[in-house]
């Protein structure tokens, strides 16, 4: 029959024995240094100079002094003296300096293993509730990368649920983005966390750009709200062909063109201007008291919507145009002179009207 116990070497008592006191003190001593394990280190390495009765000392690697020797044993002061004993892979002890619970593999003390799945919650430096099941408290979170990206995935059971990030003061919403109640991105803000005005939308589909920010009309001025293409006017639609849907501007904002009877400038407005240099001509032909040059028609390089008005220069200072009623693609015209003149000068002329 053995003498000690197998696992924590306790000593038996055996028949016949005297003393039997000695060795069941023995056994209780052992069991007190290893039941409800508590060391003041899992590393210490030098000796206290006036350690207390029952003082437990988990022995790094290199311990020194009445330790040398002892690496990763436990050292107990007991009745003036250190008593060593041999850790079992398994053991806990709680470290006093650390503040934590260690456990020995069989080398060294390390943390327990923790379950990490399933949790019924998790809250770092403050707790956690049923609806926030993660509470981190803290200047701020970090989430990085392993080597590559990384991606921060927030997802919904159906398209008329939320999955948003939403930015709180004093636990009042002030603004949010994400999927709201659709699948279109949108970023919301609000004054009081009651009332919520849709800033920006963007459609799933197409990408294109709505909400409060953005345009309403072609008409909408209104200060700090963003341009649409549209409706609005840049670099990029500065010059092109001009169009319109029920008087609304809806392409470019001047349109620049020439034909073989002249040139014309168009504005998103409605204007269009139309100008041409005629062939030269004498003035020699008596009308009155005046001198004439053969009639001319002249048809407008673009057509105008309406009657257009029409102007023009007799090439010189004696003379000037005079033109008939002009229809909306053409007007007859000749030049008037003071004197019978056989130079040969081009007339120009000018037709301003609406292009709608």
């Amino acid at each position: 029959m053995s003498q000690t116990s197998p696992r924590l070497n306790l000593p038996f008592l055996q028949p016949s024995q005297a003393q039997k006191h000695v060795t069941h003190n023995e056994a209780l001593r052992q069991l007190d240094l290893v039941v409800q394990l508590s060391v003041v280190s899992t590393s210490s390495t030098n000796p206290p100079t006036t350690p207390e009765q029952g003082e437990i000392h988990g022995l790094g690697a290199n311990p020194i002094g009445d330790w040398d020797g002892h690496a990763g044993e436990l050292a107990a002061w007991i009745d003036t003296a250190w008593h060593f004993l041999t850790p079992q892979t398994g053991w806990r002890a709680w470290d006093q300096a650390d503040g934590h619970m260690k456990l020995w593999d069989g080398s060294g003390w390390v943390n327990p293993p923790v379950e990490t799945s399933n949790l019924p919650g998790l809250g770092v430096a403050t707790g956690y509730d049923s609806t926030n099941r993660l509470s981190v408290r803290g200047p701020a979170t970090l989430l990085s990368h392993e080597g590559g990206g990384h991606q921060l995935k927030i997802n919904k059971s159906g398209s008329g649920e939320t999955a948003s990030l939403l930015f709180q003061s004093n636990w009042t919403g002030h603004a949010e983005m994400g999927l709201s109640g659709s699948t279109g991105f949108s970023i919301k803000v609000s004054p009081d966390g009651g009332s919520w005005t849709d800033a920006l939308r963007l459609d799933p589909a197409t990408g294109i750009a709505s909400g409060a920010a953005v345009q309403n009309s072609p008409t909408d001025t209104t200060a700090g709200r963003l341009m649409r293409a549209d409706y609005g006017y840049g670099p990029g639609n500065l010059l092109g062909s001009v169009s319109e849907n029920a008087g609304a501007p809806t392409g470019a904002v001047i349109e620049r063109g020439s034909t073989a009877t002249g040139d014309y400038v168009r504005f998103a407005d409605g204007t269009q201007i139309c100008t041409a240099t005629l062939t030269a001509t004498g003035c020699t032909i008596a009308e009155g008291a005046l001198f004439a040059s053969n009639t001319e028609t002249w048809t407008f390089p673009v057509v105008f919507a309406a009657t257009p008005s029409v102007s023009g220069s007799g090439g010189s200072a004696g003379r000037f145009v005079g033109a008939d009623e002009p229809s909306t693609s053409q007007v007859v015209c000749k030049v008037l002179s003071t004197t019978s003149d056989a130079t040969a000068r081009a007339p120009s002329l000018t037709a301003i009207g609406r292009w709608f």
